[in-house]
């Protein structure tokens, strides 16, 4: 009995592995990719020498590691006034909490330069993978991100 599930296992585990989906999951924000409009959602896999972002597994960009300029991050924190209201409606007490808490996107833009084919996007990453996305991104590039909350812009 113990041979046979130790069978299993052994079968059962590679396919499993292999079935995977494979990459992190994005929202489109803006860029130079052709074809693709804002809040569409795709997928970015990235691999050992290049970063392909996909959409329903067609794939729409391949860049080279090596093109990559410049990787960025940002945050947009904004307050859920909207959602408060619409429960606020029902239960005084639960909208004036959920009024207090506050919501946070994560934003991460690419720049790259490859061999004169200039391009760029920014798109939104999932707030349980932004940080291993961007971990991946300065492993393959070798760039460090660059923290766009902590620049400031003069007028």
């Amino acid at each position: 009995m113990k041979k046979l599930f130790s069978l299993v296992l052994c079968v059962l585990f590679p396919v499993t592995v292999f079935a995977s989906d494979n990459g992190y999951k994005i929202d489109y924000d803006g860029g130079s990719i052709q074809g693709v409009k804002a809040g569409m959602g795709m997928r970015m896999v990235i691999e050992g020498a290049t970063i392909r972002v996909l959409r329903d597994k067609v794939e729409i960009a391949l860049i080279p590691a090596t093109a990559i300029t410049e990787i960025s991050y940002g945050q947009d924190v904004h307050r859920r006034v909207g959602a408060a209201i619409g429960l606020a409606v029902f239960s005084l007490g639960l909208g004036a909490l959920l009024a207090l808490s506050k919501s946070k996107k994560h934003f991460i833009g690419l720049t790259w330069d490859d061999a004169g084919k200039k391009g760029g996007f920014a798109f939104q990453a999932d707030k349980s993978e932004y940080r291993g996305l961007l971990a991946g991104l300065e492993g393959v590039t070798g760039k460090k991100a660059v923290n766009s909350d902590a620049m400031t812009v003069k007028n």
